[in-house]
């Protein structure tokens, strides 16, 4: 396969945005993305605009997900890597992906890049729950017994993944559960370079 570059040749910087439903991941990437210039690749917003463009890969994609089947890791991992070859920046972050042991694998073996770190944001269950059931808009599948089912799946599923990184000392674990500005602080002081904070 050959390792992915960025458009401009460079090797690209990638950090992996891990955090269960609720845990506030999606405002935050908004933030670093606004205040440190990375670029935000949701592995869900590229199969679904992927679908939605309704090239053969995309029905395919679609059948999959109609039929209860997991997309392959090769899939996902083909729409980040165009998205990194295509998007100009060099900076990515990946949310919602790799989303088991499998997918993490599969797109160090694919892509050859390495995350920088992994920015796991630890929110307790209670705390997503009181946060997704308020939600004014309140998808429909924002209910209890869902909420529970969608925190399970994300905790044995990504939990390999962050245990695999951390054993490297890449995982940056973020307090989620405090107010959103008070999450930001902590995430900006992860994404300043160490010689611009002042020394205290």
């Amino acid at each position: 396969m050959g390792s992915v570059d960025a458009a401009n040749g460079k090797k690209p910087t990638v950090i992996f945005v891990l955090g269960g439903p609720g845990s506030g991941k999606g405002t935050q990437c908004a933030y670093i993305v606004e205040h440190f210039g990375y670029t935000h690749l949701s592995a869900g917003d590229l199969l679904r605009a992927e679908i939605k463009s309704g090239s053969a890969n995309g029905t395919m994609i679609q059948n999959m997900i109609k039929e209860g089947k997991i997309v392959p890791s090769e899939v996902t991992i083909k729409l980040l890597q165009k998205a990194i070859q295509e998007n100009g920046n060099d900076k990515f972050l990946i949310d919602g992906f790799p989303r088991n042991e499998e997918n993490r694998a599969a797109f160090e073996k694919v892509t050859e890049i390495e995350p920088k770190f992994v920015l796991f944001f630890d929110c307790p269950e209670e705390e997503m729950e009181k946060r997704l059931l308020g939600r004014n808009q309140g998808r429909e599948d924002d209910n209890i017994e869902t909420i529970r089912k969608r925190f399970k799946v994300f905790l044995e599923s990504s939990l390999p993944v962050i245990q695999y990184y951390e054993a490297k000392g890449k995982v940056r674990k973020i307090n989620a559960a405090k107010p959103i500005d008070a999450v930001f602080e902590e995430v900006k002081a992860i994404f300043t370079p160490e010689d611009e904070k002042v020394e205290a």
